[in-house]
C-alpha cells in the first residue's frame, strides 16, 4: 500500500482524529432498531439489514440523522460500518454464507462512502471506520483466544476493510486484551489504523477483571503503541468516573467514548426486556465533565440505549459555542 492509497480511503494516512478537533460518532444503533424501529436483528447484529434494499435504507436514513447534526454544529463525524456482528462465526448464525457475509462487509463500507460524500464538508470531515466486534459475547470473555488465534481470527474481517476505502478499524466492546491485542496485531501487519474501544464493568474494570490502565498499557507495550488511540464503549460513565479520576498520563491514550443511557451492569441489561433511555441532559453534562480530566476526549457518541437525542446532548453540552454559532 502507498501513500497514494488506490483503493481511496481518504483519511487513512492522515487521520484528522487524531487533532483536537471535535468529532461525534452515532447512538446505539442496535436498539434504536430494535426498541425505536421494530426492526429485528437477530444476533443483535445490524449486519443483517445489509442483505435487502429495505435494510439498507433504514441504515442510509440512520445515519444521516447524525450526519446532519454534526454538520448543523460544525463538528467532524466518524461513520463507524453496521459490522460488529460481521466476522466469521457470526456468518452460520445468521444464516449466511463466509462469501455473503464478506460481500456485505465491503458493501457496508462502499455505503458509508457514499454517504461520505454526501454529507461531508470543510468544516465537517467525515472519517469511514470499519468496525470489528468480540468473536464471542459482547460482555463476557467466554471462549477466549491466545493472541495469535484472536490475530489470525479477525484478520479476515480487517482484511476485507484494507483492501476497500475505509479509512481505519474499531474494535469495539473488547472485554479481554488478548484479543485486542490481536486486533491490533492483524490491523498493524495489514497497515489500517486501529482504535480499539474496551467495556467495563461497574468496578470500572474490563470483565476478566484486569484495570483499564493496565489493559492499554499491555496493548501498547506488546504493540509499539500500534493503536490510533483507545476508546471506552457500552459502560455508563459512572462505572469508571473513579478511574479517571485517578489521573495519569495513559488517560491521554482515550479519545473516543460511546457510553450506555444506563446506569445499569451488564447482566441487567442481557436481561432486561425494555429499553433503558436514561435521561439524556444528564449524560452530556457527564461527558462534559470527562472532558474536563480527559484532554484527549473528542471523539464523542453513544452506545446502548442512546439515540440521537443523547447524541445532541452531548454535543450540547462538550460544544457550546458551536452548537450556538
Amino acid at each position: 500500500m502507498t501513500d497514494a492509497n488506490p483503493y481511496g480511503a481518504k483519511y487513512r494516512h492522515a487521520l484528522p482524529l487524531l487533532s483536537d478537533r471535535l468529532f461525534l460518532m452515532d447512538g446505539g444503533m442496535e436498539t434504536t432498531f430494535i426498541f425505536h424501529e421494530g426492526i429485528d436483528l437477530p444476533c443483535f447484529a445490524s449486519i443483517d439489514l445489509m442483505k435487502d434494499a429495505a435494510g439498507r435504507e433504514a441504515l442510509r436514513a440512520y445515519y444521516a440523522r447524525f450526519a446532519e447534526l454534526a454538520r448543523a454544529h460544525g463538528t467532524g463525524f466518524v461513520l463507524d460500518a453496521p459490522t460488529w456482528r460481521a466476522s466469521p462465526d457470526w456468518a452460520d448464525k445468521l444464516g449466511f454464507t463466509q462469501e455473503a457475509l464478506a460481500g456485505f462487509n465491503r458493501a457496508s463500507i462502499d455505503l458509508l462512502v457514499a454517504l461520505r460524500e454526501r454529507h461531508e464538508t470543510p468544516a465537517t470531515p467525515v472519517v469511514v471506520s470499519g468496525v470489528v466486534g468480540p468473536r464471542g459475547d459482547g460482555y463476557r470473555p467466554d471462549g477466549a483466544m491466545a493472541i495469535d488465534e484472536a490475530a489470525d481470527y479477525h484478520a479476515t474481517q480487517i482484511g476485507i476493510f484494507a483492501d476497500g476505502p475505509a479509512d481505519m478499524v474499531s474494535a469495539y466492546t473488547m472485554n479481554y486484551v488478548e484479543e485486542a491485542l490481536g486486533v491490533a496485531i492483524a490491523a498493524q501487519e495489514l497497515r489500517l489504523p486501529s482504535v480499539i474501544s474496551f467495556t467495563l464493568e461497574t468496578d470500572g474494570r474490563l470483565p476478566t477483571g484486569q484495570p483499564l490502565r493496565e489493559a492499554i498499557e499491555q496493548v501498547d507495550a506488546e504493540t509499539g503503541n500500534t493503536p490510533a488511540y483507545y476508546m471506552i464503549n457500552c459502560a455508563h460513565p459512572t462505572h469508571f468516573d473513579h478511574v479517571v479520576a485517578e489521573g495519569g498520563a495513559w488517560l491521554e491514550r482515550i479519545r473516543g467514548l460511546r457510553a450506555n443511557a444506563s446506569h445499569r451492569s451488564h447482566a441487567e441489561l442481557d436481561s432486561s426486556p425494555n429499553l433503558d433511555a436514561g435521561d439524556p441532559a444528564e449524560l452530556g453534562r457527564q461527558y462534559r465533565d470527562l472532558r474536563g480530566r480527559m484532554k484527549n476526549l473528542h471523539i464523542l457518541g453513544g452506545c446502548c440505549g442512546t439515540d440521537l437525542r443523547h447524541v445532541e446532548q452531548i454535543c450540547l453540552a462538550c460544544a457550546p459555542a458551536q452548537a450556538t454559532a
